[in-house]
């Protein structure tokens, strides 16, 4: 880690009592935490994959109205680190992870069926997840960082796991 290094703290859940998946990212990158927003990157494709699975073009819409269609549709966000240090937004580049409190916002939600990892780095912690007595699955990465899988390859994984939880 170099001097330029910070600690870095992520952002707050998206979350409401009528969530029944929830998805954990690993920590937002740089453009996600300048906008604070969830997958804010323009070549992440969080936003296009469920604007396909539910029929809404959630790239045209702002970010509130995004985060309200979320909650609609039963879907939660978090990532399982808190803060940590990093340079870039690579996951490899994470370091002195901070955990976030996800049993705790478990708790919170009475309808959640399952919890879903974006992402290799974020399904680190399914061991841990998986001790919260929900069903635990993980997804190919939506960064732009995973390009061996095509849009619609990620998108049929991602089908697979909103049916499941109820909310595709």
């Amino acid at each position: 880690m170099t001097d330029s290094s910070r600690r870095l703290q992520g952002l707050a859940p998206i979350a409401d009592a009528g969530a029944r998946l929830l998805v954990l990212g690993s920590f937002p990158g740089a453009a996600s935490l300048a906008s604070q927003q969830y997958y804010g990157h323009p070549r992440n494709q969080f936003w296009s994959i469920l604007s396909a699975l539910w029929g809404i073009d959630l790239l045209l819409l702002p970010y509130a109205c995004r985060v309200a269609a979320l909650s609609q549709q039963g879907l939660a966000l978090w990532d399982v680190y808190a803060a940590c240090s990093r340079e870039g937004s690579l996951d490899s580049a994470i370091e002195d992870a901070e955990a976030n409190d996800v049993a705790g916002l478990v708790e919170r939600l009475p309808a959640l069926r399952a919890i879903a990892h974006n992402g290799a780095e974020s399904a680190r912690s399914m061991r841990v997840m998986r001790t919260l007595g929900l069903a635990v699955h993980r997804l190919p990465s939506t960064s732009p960082a995973n390009a061996s899988w095509s849009f619609e390859r990620k998108r049929a994984a991602w089908h697979a796991v909103f049916v499941d939880a109820g909310i595709a």
